[in-house]
């Protein structure tokens, strides 16, 4: 087993990169993280006469996911080192290979597998997202790509019952089993559920609404993302109405969310489109005179309230 102690972390990301065009599987030793807290990536420690680079669980466990590969529970091999073992991920185990119909996102895609209030780094963002808005002060509430509606039910959980059961919520997507499962879900009687497509809204005569939230969902090819996003402003919002626009910057492959979304024509991720997209937003919305904020990482969270 190769040992890495005062190796550059450049030759073990050339020397892991090597050794997984040859192996779906690898170990290497380094030193164990625990053996020291608060140190930054790269300080040295001698012990035992042998100099180390330091590295945390956090640092390897990153390394790992930029080779594509899920970390295993590290073992210790001696009193000062442990084995740290990458396994690449199956890049084919994913939606978003799925053909484009009405239910690649139903309950029997691999998409109906994801849990993203499961994850921290979506959770703490949309989290945030709603008590910047002050979801509960919000009384009419729309999103758009519901899905089996686990965007509310993160709502359900954070707000007092009763606080929760003032609200109408109005959920929308064009998946019949994900909606079958949303309304099984919220039988309280304050959420109305539509089987619908998102391009032809108006015919649903929906109204105004105080907050309207929509993540993943706008920039899908089968949208026109400028005129619906302004749509939505300029027809659906409320005078003071606030928005919640979340924007993918990660793909789901082989139960891991793997951060950086992939673009047309690219090996790797690549940012333009997404960047584009946010600052067309952000700046629409600014002339609209609405205080807007970019928050997130796997998931960037446009939040935008009326200026008072």
């Amino acid at each position: 087993m190769k040992l890495f102690s005062s190796d550059a972390m450049v030759d073990i990301f050339s020397w892991a990169q090597e050794s997984l065009k040859h192996s779906d599987k690898i170990t290497f030793e380094v030193l164990n993280p625990d053996i020291r807290q608060g140190w930054y990536a790269g300080e040295k420690i001698t012990l035992d006469g042998i100099t180390y680079l330091y590295r945390s669980y956090k640092a390897l466990s990153d390394l790992g996911e930029l080779l594509f590969c899920r970390m295993l529970t590290p073992k210790p091999l001696s009193e000062h080192t442990v084995a740290i073992t990458y396994e690449k991920l199956d890049l084919s185990d994913s939606f978003h290979h799925a053909v484009l119909s009405e239910e690649k996102y139903g309950t029997d895609s691999s998409f109906a597998r994801v849990h993203k209030n499961e994850e921290p780094a979506f959770l703490s963002a949309y989290l945030r997202a709603l008590k910047s808005v002050r979801v509960g002060e919000r009384l009419r509430i729309l999103n758009l790509g519901i899905n089996t509606g686990e965007e509310f039910d993160l709502i359900r959980r954070i707000l007092p019952h009763d606080q929760y059961m003032n609200l109408s919520l109005v959920g929308i997507d064009h998946s019949h089993s994900a909606i079958s499962v949303a309304r099984e879900q919220f039988k309280e009687g304050n959420a109305t559920f539509y089987v619908h497509d998102i391009n032809d809204l108006v015919s649903l005569s929906l109204g105004r609404f105080d907050l309207i939230i929509t993540i993943g969902t706008l920039q899908s090819s089968t949208l026109e993302f400028k005129p619906l996003f302004m749509s939505l402003v300029q027809e659906y919002l409320t005078k003071e109405g606030s928005l919640i626009l979340g924007f993918p910057n990660c793909r789901w492959m082989d139960g891991e969310m793997i951060y950086g979304a992939k673009a047309p024509n690219y090996p790797y991720s690549e940012m333009s489109i997404l960047i584009k997209d946010i600052y067309y937003c952000k700046k629409y919305l600014q002339q609209k005179k609405f205080r807007v904020t970019v928050t997130g990482k796997e998931y960037l969270f446009l939040t935008a309230t009326k200026i008072q």
